[in-house]
């Protein structure tokens, strides 16, 4: 008998033709004792993201998710016969289900949408690996710990040094590893403060209903206020008030419960933010910006320097994701 192959775009219709199952499962690390900064917020981000588009499915943690996962990365579910890995590959195959939180964007917009989740990846994903493997503090206080628990010894310390080793490479090869904790710090906040800037006073990044977009800024927010270890005090400093309010909207949005802890930062994050932001209001404060007028005076110019970088360094990677995609 003649053997027959499935070619990807019957496979894609064959998914299409199928409804999404009741029997979902995404798999992960555990979360207590066992998941890392970085996966913390991709898993956090998919399950965001299929909450918003009102996807069945359960949580299903083991303490080998990444080695069952077909990329080695996690999240990834188990749908049926297809196991999918990743946000975009998941937010794909939802769409080829008919399921997406694009509908009503532009084809302008869409190119816009991926630009900002590149980059979210570019910046936010590499400091959150720099911060959990590179930064000595953080790597002995909570990764190795974390990461080499669910393995007997001297497993866990074999594969916590090849983890290290791998992502290590991947930094060199970015150009990350070279940079100092200040450096990654200004990053994020400087990744924060284009995003924020594009969010404005709207609810979401794209008008009034959620986009992946949305999901992904929800997963490394709330994963970044769930971090432990010497660098999540600046880490937190780093997120915005526009930022912290669209953390509760999304979550009044995926029913995801904060718990006291995160509540607690919350509200750490928006004293913090209208400390920074907030005008004159003691008349001890106003004589020492009196004082300080003229020193004001004197770095004006440096301000208006670092503001417009950030907007050349904000426009430039848009401008080239717009051309990547639309070559795509």
């Amino acid at each position: 008998m003649p053997e027959f192959h499935l070619t990807d775009s019957i496979i894609t219709q064959l998914n299409a033709q199928e409804p999404w199952p009741d029997n979902v499962k995404l798999f992960q690390p555990y979360e207590v004792e066992q998941i890392l900064l970085p996966d913390n917020a991709s898993c956090l981000a998919v399950q965001a993201f299929l909450k918003m588009c009102n996807l069945p499915f359960e949580v299903e943690m083991r303490w080998n998710a990444e080695f069952m996962s077909p990329s080695g990365r996690v999240p990834f579910i188990k749908c049926g016969a297809f196991v999918v890995s990743e946000l975009e590959p998941i937010v794909q195959f939802a769409a080829n289900k008919g399921v997406s939180l694009c509908g009503k964007l532009s084809t302008e917009e869409k190119a816009e949408m991926r630009a900002y989740m590149s980059l979210i990846t570019n910046v936010l994903v590499n400091a959150e690996l720099y911060i959990s493997w590179v930064d000595s503090e953080t790597f002995n206080a909570v990764t190795k710990v974390r990461n080499s628990s669910v393995y007997p010894w001297p497993l866990g310390w074999l594969q916590t040094r090849a983890k290290r080793n791998a992502v290590i490479k991947r930094l060199k090869a970015l150009h990350w590893y070279e940079k100092t904790i200040d450096q990654v710090l200004a990053d994020v906040e400087q990744c924060c403060n284009s995003l924020s800037q594009r969010l404005g006073d709207k609810d979401y990044f794209f008008g009034n209903s959620p986009t992946p977009l949305d999901a992904l800024m929800f997963g490394h927010m709330r994963a970044i206020l769930m971090s432990s270890g010497a660098r999540a005090g600046p880490l937190i400093k780093r997120i915005t008030s526009s930022l912290l309010r669209h953390l509760l909207r999304c979550i009044n949005v995926t029913h995801m419960t904060l718990t006291t802890q995160e509540e607690y930062l919350v509200t750490q994050a928006f004293q913090i933010t209208r400390r920074r932001l907030s005008p004159e209001r003691t008349a001890s404060e106003r004589s020492t910006r009196m004082k300080r007028s003229r020193m004001s005076i004197r770095n004006a110019s440096k301000d208006t320097i670092h503001s417009n970088s950030n907007k050349t360094f904000l426009v430039r990677h848009i401008c080239l994701c717009k051309v990547h995609f639309r070559l795509v």
